[in-house]
């Protein structure tokens, strides 16, 4: 395969080499296209000896091949890391000032930006804003990893590691070969859109305060892991989680229940499938404080009233029915048995209500399922198949219920 790596000028440009090395060892060939900032992190030399091909940053380099216009042609896929602020933008507003945003112009394959930079201006509203731009347009860009930065600082903004690069490429190429196929047992999900949903939301009490729950966002994770495996494209609504979202999905993050459901309403257009995995909070405060709620000395403790947050899931599962869609659903279930029914009970209740396609039922508990490594679960049919239980890792679990999702995919939407 031709991989065109285009490398940012960033600090994070000397660990691109081992990106590099993982693709060369892989069997591609690749052309890589610093632009003038980055040789004066890491020199054309470098980057010549570990790809074995010439490189350059000037589009009057080899005029007669027409370089600009010949290598993102050629290209089966780009890859840009690190991907500055500066990078971005030029691409979100069609630049062509040297030879890599050239190639970006003319690419005829999939792309796929690997951003690093501090974390305020990951976080600023522009860069954010031609985030959105060159992923409407079908550009994957990936969420930088958070961590330590250059100095002191701390917080998203870290380059991915190149492991984590280099399999979020390969999904990228591996999908697209994919649709050629009638059937792929392989790539279930392969040309799939699935919106997933992880980790608890929080609902605020005061600034300091809030309601929440135990839900480390851990089979969320998986979850999407185990989609992007699949071939899908994956949007991912992330509430708290203890964990990083996997590399190469379309990060949305959410906190509180209303902000997930808008969330949700908006991610589902367009969307294959649809996983509510998020552990959402069924209440939030009525009232909420803009300062801090104090304790007084002689006064009771304070009342808090509670009211219900939106049913995300059933809303989901009204709107396709009502537009006639043949949108396939799947909702997560985290029950315990009480006297009025054990957990399976509750959750064939729930699934008649909720009306969606799949329910995967887990059975909680302090010291169970939420924070831990391991799960098990019964997934439950709207249509009537017979119940399955899977157990093992949280990626076992994801990765049963992910070929779940493309076998009903199949069988209950054969035309979808």
């Amino acid at each position: 395969m031709r991989i065109v790596l285009g490398v940012g000028g960033g600090i994070a440009a000397y660990k691109v080499a081992s990106l590099l090395r993982l693709f060369t060892e892989a069997g591609h060939r690749v052309t890589v296209i610093p632009t003038e900032a980055a040789t004066r992190f890491v020199g054309v030399a470098t980057w010549e000896a570990l790809s074995g091909n010439p490189v350059s940053n000037s589009v009057f380099d080899d005029v007669e091949k027409v370089n600009h216009v010949r290598l993102g042609h050629e290209a089966d896929l780009i890859v840009v890391a690190p991907a500055t602020a500066d990078l971005l933008a030029k691409a979100a507003t069609g630049q062509a000032g040297d030879l890599l945003t050239n190639t970006l112009l003319m690419a005829h394959g999939p792309v796929l930006f690997a951003p690093a930079m501090h974390t305020e201006m990951w976080l600023h509203a522009a860069t954010q804003g031609n985030v959105e731009t060159l992923r409407r347009r079908g550009v994957t860009v990936l969420e930088p990893a958070s961590g330590r930065l250059t100095g002191s600082d701390s917080g998203p903004g870290r380059l991915p590691e190149p492991e984590a690069i280099f399999a979020a490429a390969m999904a990228l190429v591996d999908a697209p070969a994919a649709e050629t196929l009638s059937t792929s047992a392989e790539l279930p999900l392969a040309g799939r859109t699935v919106t997933i949903s992880a980790g608890g939301t929080r609902e605020a009490l005061d600034p300091v305060r809030f309601l929440g729950n135990r839900s480390s966002g851990k089979q969320g994770a998986a979850l999407a892991s185990a989609a992007l495996a699949a071939g899908a494209t994956v949007r991912f609504l992330a509430a708290h989680m203890d964990v990083e979202p996997p590399a190469g999905v379309e990060l949305v993050r959410v906190e509180s229940a209303l902000e997930l459901r808008e969330a949700a309403l908006k991610a589902a257009v367009g969307s294959d499938v649809v996983i509510m995995a998020a552990a959402v909070a069924d209440f939030r405060p009525a009232e909420v404080s803009d300062t801090k709620i104090k304790k007084v000395d002689g006064e009771d403790a304070p009342v808090v009233r509670l009211v219900r947050n939106p049913d995300i899931l059933q809303e989901l599962v009204e709107r396709r029915n009502a537009e006639g869609g043949r949108q396939l659903i799947v909702g997560f279930a985290a029950e315990t048995g009480d006297a009025q029914g054990d957990v399976l009970e509750h959750a064939t209740a729930k699934l008649k209500r909720k009306g969606c396609d799949l329910l995967v039922v887990n059975q909680v508990g302090i010291g169970r399922v939420f924070g831990q490594d391991d799960n098990s679960v019964v997934v439950l049919s709207g249509h009537g198949a017979e119940p399955q239980s899977v157990a093992g890792s949280k990626a076992d679990v994801a990765a049963a219920v992910v070929d779940r999702v493309g076998v009903e995919l199949t069988r209950v939407y054969p035309a979808l």
